[in-house]
């Protein structure tokens, strides 16, 4: 789902509530005539307060927040936006997405999501050998891949090494085999296609499979170890930012940091300290370097260098040696270690994973039998197939095939009362993807198990907004969303940035709200060693080095020695300056915490006004404000909404 839709139909989100009131459908407001029962207003409200009330204080307040999106949405379809074709296609996506957790097979999802956390207690490591075969392969194809996985086999039960016989000429067909021998690391469920990952669970260690079919060929798999999950870990670090262009100065100078953070971190000094000190990663120092936990049962991932490093730390409060990823330099602090979550914490991650991939495939054949069983599902394709077996021949695979005539139209299948015949299938056949060529009486069976799977499926989703009134709401609810969130693009958002004269305008006539108070621009040099600010002050032409050669000279022999940043400052918004008497040039030294500061002022500004290029984001949000007010003012004149206050009011009663 896109993000924006997200946000904006959070405020209007469909709520499954237990509450079942006297009176649900009465109509509690009405939009150019169009109804709004009491119960849909009850969803949208419950879902966006917490803790609801319903005083009459409460519910008017709210009211005059949904009219104005009901006024949105009224004007959005009077304008036609549901048949652009592309909102129409964005739609009809949500409306597949939305559907799919009403047309999958309870118990077969449970029974796939208690199977998959059980792999999930475990990582295998493991290699392959591939022969590479297409899904549509023809049966000639499949069987000559097959076979020349099974001689590779026989070569390795013969004695020959695995990694040898992937590796040679003639063996695997993974492009990486050469390199690593077929050698895949560590994996746990979900991390492989899901006929790999079932066989490689059924394996045991040092095991050989015999040629196992997944969607890429043929799959030789040995079983190498196999471990407990390493579980989920909190951990800290000490960063030394290093991008992959830096020259070897670079690399050198950060090499020398965290050699000397590690020696004074060894020597005795605080962790925390010292990655508030120096650590370049400023979403972690401020907290001492602490980073969201990460690992298994976690959407938290690091680079495998770092999870290396942080899982061999064997004890809470454990650091590493200095070592590099692709980021720079770290060193790991363990914090708090925990095992493997529970199913019942797991629950929701796994579940989104199932929803996608083979596992999905296998629930929706598990729904589509429990509904035969349910609707008087009555075959008879192995009657009717002949004919198609008969009068289809190759010409199928072209383009401009042409379907064969049918001299008696007789139904193949029943479902739910219905006759689905021949000619249905017929149609079925022509406008679907023909694929590789294989032999027609395969194709015919493939079709037409795909046909009534199809036809099944767009029965039962015809019915769910019948069956499950919240499917119906959560329907509604992102068709409004997307149609809100398009017309609000062009009538405010775009609009307030693309009208480059009415921005300037408004942004002249409200000047007086865009104004700088008295700032100071400033270079800030912090130390934990007051010696080093003392050799800053002391260089000669200090007033006309820039803050870069100062820096250079004073880390010469040491990339700890001095910190710097440079900005115009507002008083307030910088305790470092704040009720400090601060004179242009260098000021005298003084500490704060566990560092000593030196501040240099370059200049002093004076209140003043901003230029619109200093306000422009601040000066955008208002004059969008603006634009919806005086937009929202004539939607009021252009649509009729009524309430009825008594319904309204009678909520929660």
């Amino acid at each position: 789902m896109k993000k924006y839709l997200l946000l904006i139909t959070a405020f209007f989100a469909f709520a499954v509530s237990g509450i079942s009131q006297k009176g649900d459908n009465e109509v509690v407001m009405t939009v150019n005539g169009e109804k709004v029962t009491k119960s849909e207003f009850l969803q949208v409200y419950l879902k966006n307060n917490d803790n609801p009330k319903y005083d009459k204080e409460s519910l008017d307040e709210y009211m005059e927040l949904y009219k104005k999106f009901k006024l949105k949405v009224a004007e959005a379809e009077a304008l036609g936006y549901d048949t652009i074709p592309s909102l129409k296609r964005e739609l009809q996506g949500y409306k597949e997405q939305l559907a799919h957790p009403y047309l999958i097979d309870s118990s077969k999802t449970r029974e796939l999501l208690e199977e998959a956390y059980d792999r999930m207690k475990h990582e295998i490591k493991a290699s392959h050998i591939l022969i590479t075969a297409k899904p549509d392969a023809s049966p000639a194809d499949t069987l000559k891949a097959y076979n020349k996985a099974l001689d590779l086999k026989k070569r390795i039960d013969k004695g020959e090494d695995f990694g040898t016989v992937a590796s040679s000429p003639g063996g695997s067909e993974d492009p990486s085999a050469k390199m690593n021998k077929g050698d895949l690391g560590y994996f746990t469920a979900f991390q492989m296609v899901y006929p790999f990952e079932t066989a490689a669970y059924k394996l045991n260690v040092g095991e050989v499979s015999m040629p196992i079919r997944s969607s890429f060929g043929y799959h030789v798999i040995k079983i190498v170890d196999k471990r407990e999950a390493r579980g989920t870990i909190t951990a800290a670090h000490i960063m030394v930012a290093l991008n992959n262009e830096a020259d070897k100065t670079e690399i050198t100078n950060a090499e020398k940091k965290i050699g000397e953070i590690y020696a004074e971190l060894v020597g005795g000094e605080s962790f925390d300290k010292l990655a508030r000190l120096y650590s370049d990663d400023q979403g972690s120092k401020a907290k001492g370097g602490q980073l969201p936990p990460f690992g298994s049962g976690t959407n938290q991932r690091m680079v495998s260098e770092f999870e290396d490093a942080a899982f061999a730390l064997k004890n809470d409060g454990d650091y590493s040696q200095p070592f590099k990823t692709d980021y720079g330099y770290h060193i790991v602090k363990r914090v708090e270690y925990k095992p493997l979550g529970s199913l019942e914490e797991l629950r929701s991650q796994i579940q989104q994973k199932l929803s996608r991939g083979d596992r999905a495939n296998q629930s929706e054949k598990a729904f589509i039998a429990k509904l035969k069983e349910e609707n008087s599902f009555k075959d008879k394709g192995d009657k009717r197939l002949s004919w198609f077996y008969e009068n289809i021949d190759s010409t199928v695979f072209k383009k401009n095939w042409e379907s064969p005539s049918l001299k008696k139209n007789k139904w193949m299948f029943k479902y739910n009362n219905t006759k689905y015949d021949m000619i249905g299938f017929m149609n079925f056949i022509a406008e679907s993807k023909k694929g590789k060529q294989m032999p027609v009486h395969k194709f015919v069976d493939e079709k037409y198990n795909e046909w009534q799977a199809a036809e099944i499926m767009n029965d039962e989703k015809s019915r769910l907004v019948i069956k499950y009134p919240a499917y119906k709401a959560l329907l509604q609810e992102y068709h409004d969303g997307v149609l809100l969130y398009e017309i609000m693009k062009d009538k405010v958002w775009d609009k307030a940035i693309k009208d480059t004269v009415g921005l300037q305008k408004f942004f002249e006539a409200n000047l007086d709200k865009y104004q700088w108070p008295a700032r100071t621009h400033a270079v800030i040099y912090s130390s934990s060693k007051k010696e080093m600010l003392m050799e800053a002050k002391l260089l000669d032409d200090l007033d006309t080095l820039t803050m870069y050669d100062i820096l250079n000279k004073v880390n010469a022999d040491s990339q700890l020695n001095l910190e710097a940043e440079t900005g115009k400052y507002i008083s307030s918004e910088k305790p470092l300056i704040a009720n400090r008497d601060l004179k242009v040039g260098a000021n005298d030294i003084f500490k704060e915490g566990d560092k000593f500061y030196l501040i240099v002022v370059e200049e002093k500004l004076p209140a003043g006004p901003k230029a619109l290029r200093e306000a422009r984001g601040s000066v955008i949000q208002s004059y969008q404000e603006h634009l919806e007010s005086k937009w929202l003012s004539e939607l009021r004149e252009k649509h009729t909404i009524t309430v009825n206050k008594e319904a309204l009011y009678s909520i929660g009663e």
